[in-house]
């Protein structure tokens, strides 16, 4: 991934990305000191530094969105056949149990992880940093920013606390996801429950058996990878949702086996094909490629929610297939703009306290701004969180 571009880097190069404006002797950067530019061009340079993601552990929520810190919701992927004729909408009246997504869970689960494996992560130098990682977070979270400089129509919220010298980020929901989210329609939630019901017909429980389609469908349950890497100077520690994993017994260890599994339309015309490259290839393969997951594989359904085609795209080729769609995304436009955003909360964010929130805030067509807030609502870092990693701290100290 990262020798990638190497011909358009170098014309890059030559007319420099920054702009220089008329009048002033200043290069203008991507950030001032109050605000981030989230301007494509801005960030049309080489490929930062990211290094391979290395599993560092996983966790599992059960059918109660309860904690398990273990694999036990991970499930295998089961190959169909050429034209599966899977319906989609099968159980949606009857074998539905639905997470309750007006309940926001913050980065709750991520941080039992980091408690009950702190031996994985503590700082190795006597520093007064807890944890031997700059950034704690979700993968979507940082999906979003990837996707940033390309998104024409969401806005969003991150709120950030830096606590003994690591900086968390978890969102806040916007009025407008809020809103959104209350009042989706019939059909909306049907296609959301379709991508669930595609999981149920590809994925078995163990490595013998066979997937089950007459269950339930619960959105309570999750298997989790904790991944940590590195983007430029950057340690990231973040966790996403892992639909299921390689069968064979041979294939590469986490995260080189997971597999990601999504529906689509089907594709009938070659403006409907471009569409998938340029809008939704930029959300899979910015999903993906964060955690290392190497595919994709995607359910391509008709109208009626049945699936008559499979195909797979691998993450690493995804570029190459997207190159000749006119004016598309480029994935260093938006390894770039997250490593900038990174920094540029690294700057901002300088009070180490649990109660005190950096939000960040961006809607499209503007710039990336924030404002402080202490002792606020916005606050979300636990309690138990703050008290474990402070008392277990003061431990370290002394032992």
């Amino acid at each position: 991934t990262h020798g990638r571009n190497q011909g358009e880097i170098k014309r890059f190069k030559a007319n420099d990305h920054r702009q220089y404006q008329s009048g002033s002797t200043t290069w203008q950067s991507p950030a001032n000191s109050q605000s981030l530019s989230t301007r494509r061009e801005l960030y049309e340079r080489d490929f930062p530094l990211y290094k391979q993601p290395v599993e560092v552990g996983c966790f599992s929520l059960d059918a109660q969105r309860r904690f398990f810190n273990d694999n036990r919701q991970m499930r295998y992927y089961v190959e169909p056949d050429r034209n599966p004729n899977f319906d989609l909408k099968d159980g949606y009246k009857d074998r539905f149990v639905k997470r309750d997504d007006s309940v926001k869970e913050k980065l709750d689960h991520i941080l039992r992880w980091v408690v009950a494996n702190r031996s994985k992560l503590d700082s190795t130098t006597a520093s007064s940093r807890a944890l031997d990682v700059d950034f704690v977070t979700w993968r979507g979270h940082l999906t979003k920013l990837l996707t940033t400089p390309y998104e024409t129509r969401d806005g969003w919220l991150l709120a950030v606390t830096r606590f003994r010298g690591t900086l968390y980020i978890s969102e806040v929901e916007t009025e407008a996801a809020c809103r959104e989210r209350e009042n989706r329609t019939e059909r909306h939630e049907k296609m959301m429950y379709w991508g669930y019901k595609f999981e149920q017909y590809t994925c078995a429980d163990d490595i013998q058996s066979s997937p089950d389609p007459s269950g339930a469908v619960n959105t309570n349950e999750a298997f989790c990878t904790v991944v940590q890497t590195r983007l430029a100077d950057h340690k990231l520690l973040f966790s996403g949702e892992v639909d299921c994993r390689d069968k064979d017994p041979n294939a590469p260890a986490p995260p080189g086996c997971y597999v990601e599994l999504k529906t689509s339309a089907e594709i009938c015309t070659p403006k409907q094909r471009s569409n998938l490259h340029r809008f939704k290839l930029l959300k899979w393969w910015a999903q993906s490629f964060l955690p290392g997951v190497p595919r994709v594989i995607a359910g391509f359904r008709d109208h009626d929610g049945v699936v008559v085609s499979v195909e797979t795209f691998h993450i690493s080729k995804i570029s190459h297939l997207i190159k000749n769609e006119y004016n598309c995304w480029k994935p260093t436009v938006c390894m770039n703009f997250c490593c900038d955003f990174l920094s540029f909360v690294k700057r901002v964010a300088t009070e180490d306290n649990p109660s005190v929130v950096y939000l960040f805030s961006w809607e499209p067509c503007r710039e990336v701004t924030f404002s402080i807030h202490r002792d606020s609502p916005y606050s979300f870092l636990p309690h138990w969180y703050i008290q474990e990693m402070t008392s277990s701290q003061e431990l370290n100290h002394q032992s």
